[in-house]
């Protein structure tokens, strides 16, 4: 391990991130409901798929002592989910004056800079102009269109494109709208929870969407905040020796005795996370519900979590530390927890660290 760190420490990009993530301090992360009312319906969304809105928001001095809780436990970071946050941003305010947020957002209603100027907004995208329309507009609001106009050229902004085997072709124009408002591009994958079936299916595989993240990173590596390792581990369900599933899973509820058995097998965990449901009271299993079947899950944040609670895995080479650290600073600049302006111009050759991982997409382009 000693050898490992001391090539890092020798190479001055790896450890420019090191000191970046070391500084910005350990995180204490949790993930809250901010409000169970939403103005859409997006098919397949798994707050509505797995019935959350039955937890109903409370009032004023719940929600201020909630906060006041958090606070006592020393919570630093908060991934806000709803319902819309953007409907409830009162709350979001308190939040934000006392925590580092990320909040997605469905982007139909603008989340202010002013007041709000250090957080983290991540509207989500299904796809092209149509195939989002189709997901979350009813077949009638161009909900892409919206929130492009509302974000053009904000900062604090990063598109979570929801990607799947049916929209793989849609990456690249997406990206390449998304880039030209002036934003960053982050990805996500689907879990076919609305049961659609055919290329919408995760069991169909992610290769493809993973090829085409590739080919984003290559064309614009400046812009793009996910890596191609998180990519592949998020795709593959694979750490090393460990598949994904609920025994290690690092994203679990610490208040919820349903997860004692995931606590006590050994395997790392966060031990401050909860998932808080709207009423501020109770809690989920994990942060994407509470009997989901972890088959259907690819959630970014959990897998990002997964990585980085393993940090021990990655010791056996430089390049495997490279990996680890590589995700952890992305995690930290997608979340505005270290400085965005110059985490933007580290990006090309951060992302040039895992080119080998992408001979693949650069011999098929």
């Amino acid at each position: 391990m000693a050898q490992i760190l001391e090539e890092i420490l020798a190479d001055s990009l790896l450890a420019r991130l090191q000191r970046e993530v070391e500084g910005a301090g350990r995180l204490r992360a949790i993930s809250v409901d901010l409000t169970h009312v939403c103005n859409l319906r997006c098919e397949g969304c798994y707050f509505f798929a797995e019935e959350m809105d039955r937890h109903e928001s409370p009032d004023e001095d719940a929600f201020d002592a909630f906060v006041e809780r958090e606070k006592a436990r020393g919570t630093n970071f908060i991934t806000v989910l709803g319902g819309e946050p953007a409907l409830a941003l009162g709350r979001l305010k308190k939040l934000h004056d006392h925590f580092r947020l990320v909040v997605p957002t469905n982007g139909t209603k603008r989340i202010p800079f002013e007041g709000f100027e250090r957080l983290a907004v991540a509207p989500t995208v299904w796809g092209d102009h149509a195939a989002d329309t189709a997901w979350r507009g009813g077949g009638k609001q161009d909900v892409f269109a919206k929130a492009l106009k509302h974000y053009r050229d904000d900062p604090r902004v990063f598109w979570y494109f929801v990607t799947s085997a049916g929209n793989a072709d849609q990456i690249a124009p997406v990206a390449e709208e998304c880039v030209a408002n002036g934003n960053f591009v982050h990805f996500t994958f689907y879990g076919d929870l609305a049961r659609r079936g055919g290329s919408m299916d995760h069991g169909v595989g992610f290769a493809a969407v993973c090829r085409e993240i590739d080919r984003a990173i290559e064309r614009y590596p400046s812009r793009i905040l996910v890596s191609s390792y998180l990519a592949r581990v998020v795709a593959t369900g694979k750490l090393f020796d460990e598949v994904w599933g609920h025994d290690v899973c690092t994203s679990c509820s610490i208040d919820d005795p349903r997860n004692s058995a995931r606590f006590a097998n050994g395997k790392p965990y966060n031990r401050h996370f909860n998932a808080y449901n709207a009423d501020l009271r109770s809690v989920r299993r994990c942060c994407v519900g509470e009997e989901r079947d972890c088959s259907t899950c690819f959630d970014v944040w959990s897998h990002y979590s997964w990585i980085m609670l393993n940090r021990q895995k990655h010791m056996g080479s430089k390049q495997d530390f490279s990996n680890w650290l590589i995700n952890t600073y992305l995690f930290y600049l997608t979340n505005r927890l270290v400085d965005g302006s110059t985490g933007a111009k580290l990006l090309p050759e951060i992302h040039e660290r895992q080119r080998y991982l992408r001979a693949d997409a650069m011999t098929a382009s």
